[in-house]
């Protein structure tokens, strides 16, 4: 696709406020491929003022015409699915089979499956004498991350758009292009204008006038747990409502029953998919006693497989690749084993980091406490179940995690002692329908399905 030195305001582009702009970088060679408009606070006003104009159209849209303007938003997605996945090849450096596979395929599904809610969702209920209205919220402002350029964009616009809500997006300043794809899509499905509006920019100067801006009614953020602090404080401060998926440091628990081999091998993919940088990813494998060797010789075997350049992309960012060498250095210096990788650059072109894997890991260690955000694990031993329990919920974070053992009835017994918001048992499948988010320092709220759906709906009761 060709770069738009505009901004998607009102249902067309125009020319930013201001003359700066930010450098696009293709992370697997290092090449500028692109330049998009750095918005200013003026920008983002001008967008909040079209959302705000559009919404009362779209508000009293009934359900069932949102549900078919979502679904034609799907199938333009659906036609344009190998542009969206070059798109993110190009500036996340995610391997193209990925890009189609997930970054284009999932965000598909997840429209999708808002298409069908906002057709079958029930926005008026009845108790006793009254009847409850479930109205929308207002206008969203939705900041989100570059690890999943669109998936994370379709798992706010869409709810938003169904539950009757207009929405202002400034997307991550590293994958701005896949943000210009979609709004392109949202004007080939013929939303109303100003339904979605786009601002290109970088979070402090965009992303903070989005957060503080008076008229937004709720800021939907995905990224790092300080960032979310922020942005929480921000609409504390206004009284305005947040949702907030942030930081997250998953645990992987192998109980002595399960297949280990098998568990190992799917959790060594999980870390490694999408270069590590997902914030689910189970970056924490706990084994027990008895089985640690032969776990850290079958980590060292799978993570074999993951060669940078072909199985496994590059970082984000020359900043990203630094930050997670850093990690890699720590977890040296703390007393950490290097079972594979390591902190020196694998390629001398493009922002790569080796497959890394850690035994003789701590849980009180730097590298299992903190979010790294790429391919590095960290195996941790562990005596009993009472002692995976203790490690497992040792931490701020609370996204997610993953029980292996050989009967389903057990493993779901020690996730329900887990603190985290979603559990894979045995290698669960994805489900566009769960809910997703976390406990403690993880974030507020959930994404995905019906509860993503009600984030961006208030209650109003009528007594008869």
């Amino acid at each position: 696709m060709k770069a738009h030195d505009g901004m998607y305001i009102g249902g067309q582009w125009r020319p930013a406020r201001g003359p700066d702009t930010i450098a696009v970088v293709n992370p697997a060679d290092e090449q500028v491929i692109a330049h998009v408009p750095a918005g200013t606070a003026d920008d983002v006003d001008d967008a909040v003022r079209a959302a705000r104009e559009a919404l009362p159209g779209w508000a009293a849209t009934p359900p069932a015409e949102r549900a078919a303007r979502i679904a034609a938003l799907r199938d333009v997605l659906v036609v344009r699915a190998d542009e969206i996945a070059e798109t993110v090849t190009a500036e996340l450096g995610a391997p193209l089979q990925l890009s189609q596979t997930v970054h284009a395929g999932v965000p598909i599904m997840v429209a999708g499956s808002y298409a069908e809610l906002a057709a079958s969702y029930s926005f008026e209920e009845k108790t006793g004498n009254s009847t409850v209205l479930l109205e929308p919220v207002g206008v969203v402002g939705a900041i989100t991350p570059w690890n999943y350029p669109l998936h994370q964009v379709v798992a706010k616009v869409a709810p938003a758009l169904a539950a009757g809500c207009t929405v202002v997006l400034k997307p991550a300043e590293d994958t701005p292009l896949t943000a210009q794809l979609f709004a392109e899509a949202v004007d080939e499905a013929g939303l109303p204008a100003g339904v979605f509006n786009l601002v290109t920019g970088l979070g402090p100067v965009a992303g903070q006038a989005l957060a503080a801006h008076e008229d937004v009614d709720l800021v939907s953020f995905t990224g790092s747990t300080a960032v979310g602090r922020q942005i929480g404080a921000t609409a504390g401060g206004a009284v305005k409502r947040v949702a907030l998926e942030l930081g997250g440091k998953s645990a992987n628990v192998i109980l002595p029953s399960a297949d280990l081999a098998k568990a190992v091998g799917v959790g060594i993919a999980n870390v490694m998919s999408n270069s590590g940088q997902t914030c689910s990813a189970w970056t924490r494998m706990l084994v027990h006693k008895d089985q640690y060797d032969e776990a850290v010789a079958l980590a060292r075997a799978a993570v074999a497989k993951y060669v940078p350049g072909e199985r496994i992309g590059p970082l984000v960012s020359a900043k990203q690749q630094q930050r997670v060498r850093g990690y890699i250095e720590k977890g040296v210096a703390e007393g950490a084993r290097l079972v594979a990788g390591g902190p020196e650059a694998p390629r001398e072109t493009g922002y790569y980091v080796s497959p890394t894997v850690f035994a003789d890991v701590t849980p009180e260690m730097t590298i299992a406490q903190e979010e790294i955000f790429g391919p590095v694990v960290s195996l941790i031993k562990y005596e009993d179940e009472d002692d995976a329990l203790r490690i497992a919920n040792g931490t701020v974070y609370g996204l997610a995690g993953a029980v292996w053992a050989a009967d389903a009835a057990e493993a779901v017994a020690f996730a329900r002692r887990m603190d985290t918001g979603q559990v894979d048992i045995n290698g669960g499948r994805f489900n566009p329908l769960a809910p997703f988010g976390g406990y403690k320092q993880s974030g507020v709220g959930r994404e995905l399905g019906p509860h993503g759906l009600s984030e961006y709906l208030q209650t109003k009761s009528l007594q008869f």
